[in-house]
């Protein structure tokens, strides 16, 4: 019998809720959070230590700047990504919507798909839903999305509505696409619908009826964290929670920083990314359970203890805060890889804590508790 792709453990007395996604490169335990590998690699750090130390259960791979470099020939010849950059785990792949949609100025958008200059070398390409998925299969991606399209905020109501109805139509076109054209490396691919509709909430209603109707294995929300209110993203997430089906997984897209990603998981979200640990850890930014460390502060000049006694990594133990501000402030190389294995480990951490509460059925008790103390500033 063929194992069930996501099932649900632990319910709580709101929507947060546990369970384990089945792929064929391993399991994932929900809540989950997905370090963003977007050329092959998660930026600074090795894929050793984003399995052994940062934990992570998956990655997500970005089909826009993949398709450029290295390109599609090289990859179908290494046997897809998971062979091409030596990580064995699951992998998920964007449908380069987001990043075409980021190229504002030199893109035109038609009902056949996007045409774009490329950021490297100023060509031109076109990403129709059909090529989208073309890619998403050389690439050989576990969990590969739809493609869509993203507006900006704001946005006008009717804007939003002819981008949502153009995603609904580009969405039939990937899914007969898909079914049309059989996977490339013995391993079984899952297509996940975007709900769209900007902060609109009758077309976010409208949307996750057509996504829900769409029978995939799993669904997501796309279009958030893109400017608006953290008030406008939950209230938008938990609407679009209870029409998306509660058997199958919920990917929030994009999203976001610590609190974000515990209320969402309030809400009933099973799976997020960002660029956030890593970005901001090249910054010189920390996530930490007692709140956000700016690292090149003048305060962590001669404070030599750890650098996070709660961390869960080996950096938060064999380095000192004041040796990762020297780094910082000597613009080293190393102090990036610090802050950023620190960071993603601690966001995995975040999720595995939340999960346990979800189990112990504290959940909500716990996250009022820790959200206003994760946003300090220290």
């Amino acid at each position: 019998m063929m194992q069930k792709f996501f099932n649900i453990e632990k319910t709580s007395e709101g929507k947060a809720r546990t369970g384990e996604l089945t792929t064929d490169h391993g399991k994932i335990q929900t809540p989950i959070f997905m370090p963003v590998g977007t050329v092959a690699s998660v930026k600074t750090v090795h894929q050793r230590e984003l399995k052994e130390d940062i934990k992570a259960q998956i990655i997500l791979g970005n089909t826009y700047h993949l398709y450029l470099r290295p390109g599609m020939e090289v990859m179908k010849e290494a046997g897809g990504l998971h062979k091409f950059m030596n990580w064995d785990l699951p992998i998920l792949t964007d449908s380069g919507g987001f990043q075409v949609f980021s190229l504002a100025s030199s893109r035109k958008m038609s009902e056949e798909g996007a045409r774009f200059k490329s950021h490297i070398d100023g060509s031109y390409h076109m990403f129709s839903p059909e090529k989208s998925m073309e890619i998403q299969r050389q690439i050989g991606a576990d969990i590969f999305m739809a493609f869509d399209e993203c507006v900006a905020y704001p946005c006008e109501y009717n804007q939003a509505k002819s981008s949502m109805e153009l995603t609904h139509r580009w969405l039939k076109r990937c899914i007969e696409w898909t079914e049309n054209n059989p996977e490339l490396y013995g391993h079984k691919q899952r297509l996940f619908p975007i709900v769209q509709g900007s902060t609109f909430s009758d077309l976010r209603k409208i949307s996750a009826e057509v996504i829900a109707e769409a029978g995939a294995q799993g669904n997501a929300i796309g279009g958030l964290s893109v400017g608006e209110p953290e008030e406008e993203m939950y209230r938008i997430t938990d609407e679009v929670t209870d029409i998306l089906p509660k058997e199958k997984p919920r990917y929030l897209m994009g999203v976001g920083t610590p609190w974000n990603i515990l209320e969402s998981i309030g809400l009933g979200i099973d799976m997020m990314d960002c660029v956030m640990p890593t970005r901001n850890a090249r910054n010189a930014m920390l996530f930490t359970w007692q709140g956000v460390m700016n690292m090149k502060n003048e305060k962590w000049k001669k404070d030599f203890s750890p650098l996070d006694e709660f961390g869960t990594s080996f950096v938060d133990r064999e380095y000192s805060k004041a040796y990762v501000r020297h780094l910082f402030v000597s613009k080293e190389y190393l102090a990036k890889q610090i802050a950023s294995i620190h960071n993603l480990a601690f966001y995995l951490d975040l999720v595995k804590v939340a999960r346990e509460h979800i189990i112990a059925g504290d959940f909500y008790q716990w996250k009022n508790s820790v959200v206003p103390v994760l946003r300090q500033r220290l």
